[in-house]
């Protein structure tokens, strides 16, 4: 799975917990609160998309990343090392 695969199962899952979103033309630079995700939204999507990607990592891992771009890259790295 390449990254831009990793970034559509990232929106994919960002859809189906914030339907309103759906044709939105996402960027690597959107911030998931800024798109109206309250702090349950974030957590559902990022434990959405470690299962979509059959991942189990720690969430502090995540801590740090600040926009959807850098989560599917962080998502893409873990793929790589596993």
């Amino acid at each position: 799975m390449d990254r831009e695969e990793v970034f559509r199962v990232v929106i994919r899952n960002i859809c189906e917990v914030l339907p309103e979103l759906e044709g939105y033309a996402f960027r690597n630079d959107d911030k998931l609160k800024d798109l109206g995700a309250n702090s349950v939204d974030r957590a559902e999507i990022v434990a959405m998309s470690l299962e979509s990607l059959d991942l189990e990592i720690p969430l502090v891992e995540l801590s740090k990343v600040s926009n959807i771009g850098e989560l599917a890259e962080v998502l893409y790295e873990k793929l790589q090392s596993n």
